[in-house]
């Protein structure tokens, strides 16, 4: 799971957006990823003094460029019905808090691996796979970011590592706390996880 989310938000680290852009989704994509390696090459933000500022910057943009209610809903699958909709709701809030730290934490230690955007791929009608790689001195790692479209824009709602999806490793997790136990259960544990329990 460590390793798992290592590379899980090395990844995200290359796709996160300032605004929100409209458009075609490769292009949405590739936009987020080089404003997300500005922040990281910031001189000015360089160093401890820096770090909170780019910290910030970075979170900021993952709020504009994932969809957490999507992601939420796609990651309970049926369970989501379980949920009334106060506890929809922090759910939605927990699990956003779990993604952006483990996400700030991974993509503030970037080097200087390249990306690079291969295609996309039509899922369905309002939904597209963005294939990218990770190039590093280790080799390559494909990533590949599906995105759905909403009233302002291309928004993330599943990240794909190595043939690994972010959706289908979180859902396995949280379906074996809800399989004997109630909602309840599962929000107590992320409160614990995020310090709230």
């Amino acid at each position: 799971m460590t390793k798992w989310l290592a590379r899980l938000t090395l990844l995200i680290l290359f796709v996160v957006p300032f605004p929100a852009f409209a458009g075609v989704p490769l292009d949405t994509v590739k936009t987020n990823v080089n404003g997300v390696l500005d922040v990281l090459r910031d001189p000015k933000l360089q160093g401890e003094s820096g770090k909170k500022v780019k910290e910030q910057r970075i979170a900021a943009a993952a709020d504009k460029l994932f969809d957490f209610v999507e992601l939420s809903k796609r990651t309970l699958g049926l369970n989501w019905n379980k949920f009334t909709p106060d506890q929809r709701k922090e759910f939605v809030e927990l699990y956003r808090t779990i993604l952006k730290d483990a996400y700030v934490e991974k993509i503030t230690a970037y080097t200087n691996e390249q990306v690079n955007f291969t295609k996309e791929v039509p899922l369905s009608a309002t939904t597209v796979e963005v294939q990218s790689s990770v190039v590093s001195k280790g080799g390559e790692t494909p990533i590949y970011y599906r995105v759905i479209k909403k009233d302002n824009g291309w928004k993330v709602y599943d990240v794909v590592i190595e043939g690994v999806s972010l959706i289908s490793n979180y859902r396995s997790q949280f379906q074996d706390i809800l399989g004997n136990n109630p909602p309840e259960t599962l929000l107590a544990t992320l409160r614990k996880k995020v310090g709230k329990g």
